[in-house]
């Protein structure tokens, strides 16, 4: 199965940036602007996300994604989660997260503890982290890019999708991840 318009610029973008954009909570993608380029991970995942749906609708000479509905992915990690999985009615969570059962260009969002900074901001289930699936072109290979801090050095990397499951599985085990599908945002119409 060959790539989506949407799918392409997702990969193009994380071919562009990863390993050469560094970390740095807050920060969305005016950050790739600084120098040295860092950006957090709801940026990341929202750029990504929202190139993807202008592509798409591009590609389409129509609004395949509405307009309200790239303006509602301008949020934080969890209020993406939330957004997606209200207007679309699909969420998993837990274990109910596999490679089987993923759609193609998931996004999920984690609750990694509880960081002091997110004590001000209560988030709905307490995500504090969000990834996003990518297909690679040549393959249809899943993988997921993410913005992280934690990681020697921090910023953009890619991970294929069963390592990553694999590193979040007590996260899997504790109910502490949910995976949406922005793609069923498209307007039937």
């Amino acid at each position: 199965m060959s790539l989506t318009t949407g799918e392409m610029t997702m990969w193009h973008l994380v071919q562009r940036y990863t390993g050469r954009v560094g970390y740095q909570r807050g920060l969305k993608s005016e950050g790739l602007s600084a120098d040295p380029p860092v950006i957090d991970c709801s940026g990341w995942t929202r750029l990504l996300l929202t190139s993807a749906m202008q592509a798409e609708n591009e590609s389409a000479g129509r609004a395949v994604f509405g307009a309200d509905v790239v303006a509602a992915l301008q949020v934080w990690s969890d209020r993406i989660i939330e957004e997606i999985a209200t207007r679309t009615g699909f969420i998993l969570e837990g274990r109910e997260i596999t490679t089987l059962n993923l759609p193609r260009c998931a996004t999920l969002g984690l609750k990694m503890g509880e960081p002091r900074w997110a004590s001000n901001h209560p988030r709905p289930r307490g995500i504090t982290h969000i990834v996003q699936v990518v297909r690679h072109p040549e393959d249809n290979a899943s993988f997921v890019s993410e913005s992280f801090g934690g990681s020697v050095p921090p910023g953009i990397r890619l991970t294929p999708l069963e390592a990553w499951l694999a590193l979040s599985q007590r996260h899997l085990d504790a109910g502490e991840v949910w995976a949406v599908d922005p793609f069923l945002l498209a307007s039937k119409s």
